[in-house]
């Protein structure tokens, strides 16, 4: 079954914050570096998305979920924030692009990176740009997609146990796809 990807405003953040947050808990207990510690609780995951409220309000934050069917759970997420300085309107950096760890190998975390790549787009933007961890399932997504890896910091993050890691940037550029 594809992924039915669809967009999540602020009344949907709020209405679906405890399955999201349930989602974030089960990618970082599955070992995903989303910026999170082994131990994240429901409480901890939810004000996590709480936090964005605002920027999903002022359109700053576009952001998207998946579910297996139209009526299924939601499965994963992708989001990405704009710019807001003059010099940089013209570009966003991909956040947390997750799928649960049960829904993974179905195409969904491609799907959503499709799907987010074709919003902005559809909205100007010309660049967009990531970090993810070095060797994790993630680059060969993104490398598959056709983005380009820009380097390697080192020692930049830790891993849901606490261990440093490197990190990846990647940029993909969207201008001729505005042609």
């Amino acid at each position: 079954m594809t992924a039915v990807i669809t967009p999540l405003s602020a009344t949907g953040l709020r209405t679906h914050r405890a399955e999201l947050a349930d989602l974030l808990h089960a990618v970082v207990s599955g070992g995903s570096s989303l910026g999170f510690l082994e131990g994240l609780d429901h409480r901890a995951a939810a004000a996590w998305w709480d936090s964005l409220l605002p920027s999903v309000e002022d359109g700053s934050l576009a952001l998207w979920v998946s579910r297996t069917g139209a009526d299924g759970p939601i499965d994963g997420t992708v989001s990405w924030y704009r710019e807001s300085k003059p010099n940089g309107r013209h570009r966003a950096e991909l956040r947390k692009l997750m799928v649960h760890p049960a829904s993974r190998g179905r195409g969904t975390a491609r799907a959503l990176l499709a799907h987010a790549e074709a919003e902005a787009v559809r909205s100007g933007v010309l660049l967009l740009f990531l970090d993810t961890e070095t060797g994790s399932g993630a680059e060969h997504v993104y490398l598959s997609a056709g983005w380009t890896e820009a380097g390697t910091i080192p020692d930049y993050a830790t891993d849901p146990a606490g261990r440093l890691h490197p990190t990846t940037l990647f940029y993909k550029q969207l201008r001729d796809a505005h042609r």
